[in-house]
């Protein structure tokens, strides 16, 4: 049985906040702020403002049938001074809420370069209501340029990742780009907070938009934590990060969005009862 070696804590913001590239500094002002007033040590990184972009793009069946099995497959591209970069990552991830469900599926694929498997618990917000938490289990597989053509069937997908194989449907189903989307996500790596007891998290705020049209999709602010073992969490260090991620949810509201996902606003669904990102 696969162990939890991260902890993601994620906030889903209004793309309204955002009207210019300050907005990530504005915000981060008033992260500060909440962690000092919660015993919550902060530290800015160096260059912590640098903004990096990257294309994001969804592949599922018309029908959305990998979506709908708790499946995200994502291809995101990184670009250096406006110009894309050769090497890319394939990202498959099973997501559910169910702790067992998420650890029972396998998500090494059929490569020479194994990728890198990575097993979280998501703290994700209330779809309704301000200042509360819940848990999301994300098995996830990230494999560095694989030399796998993803607009094509279901059937060539299922032979490198042979866990969606659970998704049952006509093999010579075909995959193509999800609402022909193409996202643009604008990142920066602000700095970490340090909880006590050794957890400490990294922290980022990133904007998505929809590069066709520019038009801001969502933002996030997010911090993570990794680990050996879970159980090696110090229970103090727990409750004061969750009181802390509880806190940033009420004491800036106007930032936050309830009741969508990142994955959700590119499929055009608003909400899911699976929970995706």
């Amino acid at each position: 049985m696969d162990d939890i070696h991260y902890r993601e804590y994620k906030i889903l913001l209004n793309a309204s906040q955002f009207p210019d590239p300050d907005a990530f500094e504005r915000y981060w002002t008033i992260i500060c702020r909440i962690a000092n007033e919660h015993g919550v040590e902060v530290k800015t990184n160096e260059n912590g403002f640098h903004r990096f972009v990257r294309e994001i793009l969804f592949y599922d069946t018309k029908d959305y049938d990998l979506y709908k099995n708790a499946f995200i497959l994502r291809k995101r591209t990184f670009y250096v001074d406006g110009w894309p970069q050769k090497d890319h990552e394939l990202t498959v991830k099973f997501r559910h809420p169910d702790l067992a469900i998420a650890t029972s599926v396998d998500m090494t694929p059929q490569l020479a370069n194994p990728g890198d498997v990575k097993f979280k618990e998501e703290i994700l917000t209330s779809k309704t209501v301000l200042g509360e938490a819940r848990s999301l289990y994300s098995h996830n597989c990230v494999v560095t340029s694989p030399n796998i053509v993803l607009d094509h069937y279901l059937e060539d997908i299922v032979a490198v990742f042979p866990a969606m194989k659970r998704v049952e449907v006509a093999p010579q189903t075909r995959i193509d780009l999800v609402n022909n989307t193409s996202v643009e996500e604008v990142q920066v790596n602000v700095g970490r907070f340090y909880f006590g007891h050794g957890f400490d998290a990294k922290a980022t705020i990133a904007i998505w938009r929809d590069r066709a049209s520019e038009k801001s999709l969502i933002g996030e602010f997010a911090f993570q934590a990794h680990f050996n073992r879970y159980d090696d969490i110090h229970h103090k260090a727990k409750l004061k990060s969750e009181a802390f991620y509880k806190a940033v949810q009420t004491g800036a509201p106007e930032w936050v969005s309830l009741g969508t996902t990142k994955t959700a606003m590119v499929y055009g669904r608003g909400k899911t009862d699976v929970g995706h990102d």
